[in-house]
């Protein structure tokens, strides 16, 4: 009984595994998405509608103190997220590459965990831990920027120039909550995984060392 009983746990163990190393890669997928989303958006309503001519004639109309050429609304942000941005797409390309490490050293279906396995899931674990946090402390600072843009002036463009409306949205930058959330659950769940492998194999081993003994 007892030993049907491991057997039983075994199976739901490695069902289990095999989900939780799917989620990794597509958790990896979902920040590759977003890194793509993200500047795609910031492109669509900034950089583009915001060129050097109108942001002079919202100068003239709305901020006539300020000196001509400065960056008053902010647009310098741009700049700056597109190189996060490469920097970011990088990081999830890399993220994917290492999440498919689990199904190269056979985490994912794998009775038994060895020295590669172990090594496969923290490798996974720190990564998506590092990523995470970076991503989290980036994007929470270029949020910051965007809220301090002069939206005042942007709006004006919008209704004046462009004559469509405007809407202020960090939807984009709150999104990367969900993202960095995501890879840290599977995170905690590799972990788990683990736990859970470790003493169904302590498990094990010591059924077979009764039975030995049983034996004997």
């Amino acid at each position: 009984m007892m030993k049907r009983g491991i057997v039983t746990m075994y199976k739901k163990q490695m069902t289990v595994q095999k989900v939780i190393c799917l989620l990794s890669v597509i958790a990896s997928v979902v920040l590759f998405v977003y890194s793509l989303g993200l500047m795609t958006d910031v492109y669509g309503d900034l950089k583009y509608p915001l060129n050097d001519s109108r942001i002079e004639q919202a100068r003239k109309e709305l901020r006539p103190e300020v000196e001509k050429g400065t960056d008053f609304i902010g647009i310098g942000i741009y700049e700056e997220l597109d190189a996060f941005n490469k920097d970011l797409l990088m990081v999830a390309i890399g993220m994917i590459l290492v999440s498919l490490l689990l199904f190269i050293t056979n985490t994912a279906s794998r009775r038994k965990y060895y020295i590669g396995n172990y090594f496969a899931v923290g490798v996974n674990v720190a990564a998506s831990v590092a990523a995470s946090a970076w991503t989290h402390v980036m994007v929470q600072g270029f949020r910051g920027k965007y809220l301090a843009m002069d939206h005042e002036a942007i709006g004006w463009i919008y209704t004046e120039k462009l004559k469509s409306a405007y809407s202020q949205s960090t939807f984009w930058f709150d999104a990367h909550y969900v993202v960095c959330a995501l890879m840290l659950l599977v995170s905690v769940l590799l972990i788990l995984n683990v736990i859970w492998k470790v003493r169904l194999m302590n498990e094990e081993k010591q059924l077979i060392e009764e039975g030995k003994a049983v034996l004997a």
